[in-house]
């Protein structure tokens, strides 16, 4: 089973359901075609798709366009459904710094015939996450600054507030539509400026004063 591992303390929390946002940041919306978003974009990872900090991401036989999303990370403290703004908000109580990666080959031609992404989205090492730092001991900004770099050149960056939806909207809307359970992670979207990476790459994903996490592919 796979757990969350806290920042300065022995606590590890097993994952629940993983729950994912697309096209949170309008740059990354466009840079596909797709149109900005009016309501968040949401599907679901497996949680044996986790990897950790300092591992290898495995590239799949059955794709050959693989992409880096690096996302900042929701960590759910308690049950919550049809939440109001402030228990949304509450409900929040801890923060990572993610790789959502993403066969885009694999899912462009699963888009094309109107089938889910599941394919090219829940593949085993599909999931980076680094160490999380609770909500009491970091006050959130969304002035922090998300970074990705493939062999040390900057591929991503931008700010948290460019996000569409801030994280308290996310899980107001999550939990109109699914209850949202202690230690279920929420993924916020990515920036613009993700690209392919091959065997071989090495990736750094930071978000200021959150954590960083790196990852090799092989």
């Amino acid at each position: 089973m796979h757990k969350i591992k806290i920042k300065n303390s022995v606590q590890q929390i097993p994952i629940g359901k993983i729950v994912c946002i697309g096209r949170n940041y309008a740059e990354h919306a466009k840079e596909f075609g797709n149109e900005v978003p009016a309501i968040p974009v949401l599907f679901l990872k497996p949680s044996s798709s986790v990897i950790y900090s300092g591992e290898d991401v495995v590239h799949p036989s059955f794709g050959n366009d693989m992409h880096h999303e690096v996302e900042l990370l929701l960590l759910i403290g308690n049950s919550v459904k049809d939440a109001s703004p402030e228990e949304a908000k509450n409900a929040i109580v801890g923060y990572g710094v993610g790789l959502d990666m993403t066969l885009r080959d694999v899912q462009s031609k699963l888009k094309s015939k109107g089938h889910p992404w599941t394919l090219a989205k829940c593949f085993d090492t599909s999931a980076v996450i680094s160490d999380f730092v609770l909500k009491d001991d970091y006050k959130l900004s969304l002035d922090e600054k998300i970074t990705l770099s493939v062999n040390g050149v900057v591929k991503q960056e931008d700010t948290l507030a460019s996000m569409i939806f801030n994280p308290a909207e996310l899980v107001e809307y999550v939990s109109s539509v699914m209850t949202l359970e202690k230690s279920d992670l929420i993924f916020t979207g990515t920036p613009a400026g993700v690209s392919k990476v091959k065997r071989g790459d090495k990736l750094v994903g930071k978000i200021e004063g959150i954590a960083e996490l790196t990852c090799g592919v092989k």
